[in-house]
């Protein structure tokens, strides 16, 4: 890991803050935006995955959610399926990932962003 100096705390600052913004403002923030300024600071693949779902461990966007569900854009079966499914699936996706190549995993990871990238700029 990156030695913890004072440019390593504001950068990790800066990227919570980012993170929560866009999470909060689109819904976006763990693996679109912290993963790969995570990897602009030097952290590998693995680190900045495992970094990121760490920070989503706890209920982070809990607030953001209420704010959502008060405007009347939550039914909350909805998230408590997905969030059943996802503890699931990122169990065994983490199991794989540890186990893949840094090279391979970033390849895919790469390739997972400009697919989704592709669908927003061009798809209706």
């Amino acid at each position: 890991m990156n030695k913890m100096t004072a440019t390593t705390i504001i950068l990790l600052l800066i990227i919570g803050l980012l993170a929560g913004f866009l999470s909060g403002l689109i819904g976006i923030g763990g693996g679109i935006i912290m993963i790969p300024l995570l990897l602009l600071m030097g952290m590998s693949q693995h680190q900045s995955q495992g970094i990121s779902l760490a920070v989503l461990a706890v209920p982070v966007t809990a607030l953001a959610a209420l704010n959502y569900y008060k405007e009347g854009y939550i039914d909350w079966r909805y998230p408590a399926i997905i969030a059943i499914c996802f503890i699931i699936g990122g169990y065994i996706g983490s199991k794989f990932a540890v186990s893949i190549d840094e090279k391979i995993l970033k390849k895919i990871f790469g390739f997972i962003l400009l697919l989704v990238a592709g669908k927003l700029i061009f798809g209706k």
